[in-house]
Protein backbone atom coordinates (compact mmCIF):
# COMPACT_ATOMS: atom_id res chain seq x y z
CA UNK A 1 0.00 0.00 0.00
CA UNK A 2 1.25 3.48 -0.58
CA UNK A 3 -0.87 6.38 -1.81
CA UNK A 4 -3.78 7.57 0.52
CA UNK A 5 -7.14 8.03 -1.23
CA UNK A 6 -10.65 8.60 0.32
CA UNK A 7 -14.12 7.80 -0.84
CA UNK A 8 -17.09 10.45 -0.26
CA UNK A 9 -20.61 9.32 -0.43
CA UNK A 10 -22.22 12.61 -0.06
CA UNK A 11 -25.92 13.43 0.70
CA UNK A 12 -27.36 16.52 -0.73
CA UNK A 13 -30.10 19.03 -0.40
CA UNK A 14 -32.01 20.47 -3.29
CA UNK A 15 -31.83 24.17 -3.43
CA UNK A 16 -33.68 24.67 -6.94
CA UNK A 17 -34.08 22.93 -9.85
CA UNK A 18 -30.93 21.56 -10.92
CA UNK A 19 -29.20 23.08 -8.10
CA UNK A 20 -28.03 21.03 -5.03
CA UNK A 21 -25.59 22.04 -2.08
CA UNK A 22 -24.37 18.69 0.10
CA UNK A 23 -24.82 18.73 3.67
CA UNK A 24 -23.19 15.70 5.29
CA UNK A 25 -21.45 13.09 3.50
CA UNK A 26 -19.89 9.25 4.84
CA UNK A 27 -15.89 9.60 3.97
CA UNK A 28 -13.37 6.73 3.73
CA UNK A 29 -9.44 7.28 4.00
CA UNK A 30 -8.05 4.77 2.58
CA UNK A 31 -4.51 3.43 1.30
CA UNK A 32 -4.86 2.22 -2.14
CA UNK A 33 -2.93 -0.99 -2.82
CA UNK A 34 -0.74 -1.61 -5.65
CA UNK A 35 -1.93 -2.87 -9.11
CA UNK A 36 -1.15 -5.35 -10.60
CA UNK A 37 0.56 -6.74 -8.14
CA UNK A 38 -1.79 -6.43 -4.97
CA UNK A 39 -4.86 -7.79 -7.24
CA UNK A 40 -4.79 -11.54 -6.22
CA UNK A 41 -4.64 -10.48 -2.47
CA UNK A 42 -7.29 -7.82 -2.82
CA UNK A 43 -9.71 -9.66 -5.02
CA UNK A 44 -9.71 -12.29 -1.94
CA UNK A 45 -10.11 -9.95 0.68
CA UNK A 46 -12.82 -8.22 -0.98
CA UNK A 47 -14.68 -11.88 -1.42
CA UNK A 48 -13.31 -13.41 1.87
CA UNK A 49 -14.92 -10.24 3.48
CA UNK A 50 -18.75 -10.12 1.76
CA UNK A 51 -21.41 -10.54 3.94
CA UNK A 52 -25.48 -11.21 3.77
CA UNK A 53 -26.52 -7.78 4.50
CA UNK A 54 -24.39 -6.38 1.77
CA UNK A 55 -26.38 -8.59 -0.81
CA UNK A 56 -29.69 -6.77 -2.21
CA UNK A 57 -32.75 -8.81 -0.61
CA UNK A 58 -34.19 -9.87 -3.40
CA UNK A 59 -31.42 -12.03 -4.05
CA UNK A 60 -30.21 -13.41 -0.67
CA UNK A 61 -32.33 -16.50 -1.09
CA UNK A 62 -29.95 -17.24 -3.97
CA UNK A 63 -27.09 -16.21 -2.00
CA UNK A 64 -27.69 -18.48 0.42
CA UNK A 65 -26.44 -21.56 -1.72
CA UNK A 66 -23.86 -19.56 -3.65
CA UNK A 67 -22.25 -17.06 -1.79
CA UNK A 68 -20.81 -14.70 -4.55
CA UNK A 69 -24.45 -14.02 -5.94
CA UNK A 70 -26.08 -10.43 -5.33
CA UNK A 71 -22.42 -9.04 -4.41
CA UNK A 72 -20.96 -8.22 -8.15
CA UNK A 73 -21.63 -4.24 -7.51
CA UNK A 74 -20.62 -2.98 -4.49
CA UNK A 75 -17.30 -5.99 -4.53
CA UNK A 76 -16.28 -4.49 -7.99
CA UNK A 77 -16.60 -1.12 -6.89
CA UNK A 78 -14.86 -1.96 -3.85
CA UNK A 79 -11.70 -3.32 -6.10
CA UNK A 80 -12.21 0.08 -8.24
CA UNK A 81 -11.57 2.61 -5.77
CA UNK A 82 -8.29 -0.01 -4.56
CA UNK A 83 -6.95 0.65 -7.35
CA UNK A 84 -8.27 3.90 -8.26
CA UNK A 85 -5.39 5.43 -9.65
CA UNK A 86 -4.47 2.22 -12.12
CA UNK A 87 -7.55 3.53 -14.58
CA UNK A 88 -9.51 0.69 -14.44
CA UNK A 89 -12.84 0.80 -15.90
CA UNK A 90 -16.19 -0.16 -15.01
CA UNK A 91 -18.10 -2.35 -16.83
CA UNK A 92 -21.70 -3.95 -17.15
CA UNK A 93 -23.96 -5.85 -18.88
CA UNK A 94 -27.76 -6.81 -18.99
CA UNK A 95 -27.81 -10.32 -17.32
CA UNK A 96 -30.58 -13.49 -17.52
CA UNK A 97 -30.00 -13.81 -13.89
CA UNK A 98 -29.61 -11.18 -11.70
CA UNK A 99 -30.57 -8.24 -14.09
CA UNK A 100 -27.08 -6.11 -14.19
CA UNK A 101 -23.71 -8.00 -14.00
CA UNK A 102 -20.42 -5.88 -12.93
CA UNK A 103 -16.93 -5.91 -13.41
CA UNK A 104 -13.83 -4.01 -14.45
CA UNK A 105 -11.35 -4.08 -17.11
CA UNK A 106 -7.96 -3.21 -17.76
CA UNK A 107 -7.80 -2.29 -21.56
CA UNK A 108 -9.32 -5.72 -22.47
CA UNK A 109 -8.50 -7.88 -19.41
CA UNK A 110 -11.50 -8.69 -17.51
CA UNK A 111 -11.21 -8.47 -13.57
CA UNK A 112 -14.16 -10.21 -12.44
CA UNK A 113 -14.02 -11.43 -8.52
CA UNK A 114 -17.83 -12.64 -8.47
CA UNK A 115 -17.34 -14.30 -12.18
CA UNK A 116 -17.58 -17.93 -10.44
CA UNK A 117 -21.23 -17.31 -8.87
CA UNK A 118 -22.00 -18.05 -13.21
CA UNK A 119 -20.52 -21.69 -12.21
CA UNK A 120 -24.20 -22.58 -10.38
CA UNK A 121 -26.37 -21.61 -13.13
CA UNK A 122 -24.15 -23.36 -16.45
CA UNK A 123 -23.65 -20.10 -18.08
CA UNK A 124 -20.78 -17.65 -18.69
CA UNK A 125 -20.36 -13.86 -17.05
CA UNK A 126 -22.17 -11.87 -20.00
CA UNK A 127 -19.36 -10.03 -20.91
CA UNK A 128 -20.05 -9.90 -24.75
CA UNK A 129 -23.28 -7.80 -23.91
CA UNK A 130 -20.57 -5.49 -21.84
CA UNK A 131 -20.47 -1.67 -22.03
CA UNK A 132 -18.31 0.46 -20.49
CA UNK A 133 -20.19 2.63 -17.92
CA UNK A 134 -20.34 5.09 -14.91
CA UNK A 135 -21.41 3.78 -11.72
CA UNK A 136 -25.28 3.66 -10.77
CA UNK A 137 -26.66 5.68 -8.14
CA UNK A 138 -27.02 9.25 -8.22
CA UNK A 139 -24.20 11.69 -9.21
CA UNK A 140 -22.27 8.08 -9.57
CA UNK A 141 -21.35 8.17 -5.97
CA UNK A 142 -19.82 5.08 -4.53
CA UNK A 143 -22.86 3.21 -2.65
CA UNK A 144 -22.06 3.49 1.74
CA UNK A 145 -22.07 -1.14 0.91
CA UNK A 146 -19.09 -0.58 -1.21
CA UNK A 147 -17.20 1.91 1.95
CA UNK A 148 -18.53 -0.29 4.55
CA UNK A 149 -17.10 -3.33 2.55
CA UNK A 150 -13.91 -1.69 1.90
CA UNK A 151 -13.47 -0.65 5.68
CA UNK A 152 -13.64 -4.45 6.65
CA UNK A 153 -10.95 -5.61 3.86
CA UNK A 154 -8.97 -2.75 5.51
CA UNK A 155 -9.27 -2.33 8.92
CA UNK A 156 -6.55 0.32 9.48
CA UNK A 157 -9.08 2.47 6.80
CA UNK A 158 -10.95 5.54 8.52
CA UNK A 159 -14.72 5.15 7.71
CA UNK A 160 -16.44 8.35 9.33
CA UNK A 161 -19.95 11.13 9.19
CA UNK A 162 -19.24 14.50 8.36
CA UNK A 163 -22.62 16.87 8.86
CA UNK A 164 -21.74 20.38 7.34
CA UNK A 165 -25.27 21.86 8.39
CA UNK A 166 -28.08 20.20 10.28
CA UNK A 167 -30.27 17.60 8.22
CA UNK A 168 -32.30 19.07 6.00
CA UNK A 169 -36.32 18.35 6.78
CA UNK A 170 -38.27 17.06 3.18
CA UNK A 171 -40.34 19.70 1.63
CA UNK A 172 -42.86 18.42 -0.83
Amino acid sequence: MTLTSSVEHKKYIKISSGNYRVWAEWILDYEQYKYPDDLDMVSKLIVDNLEMKFCPPRYRDENMGNPLFGHCYHATQALYYFFKDANLKAFAAPCKIAQQHWWVQDGDNIIDITALQYEAFGVDPPYDKGKETKWYGWKNRPHRKSQNLMKLVQPSANLYFKQYEEKPKKVY
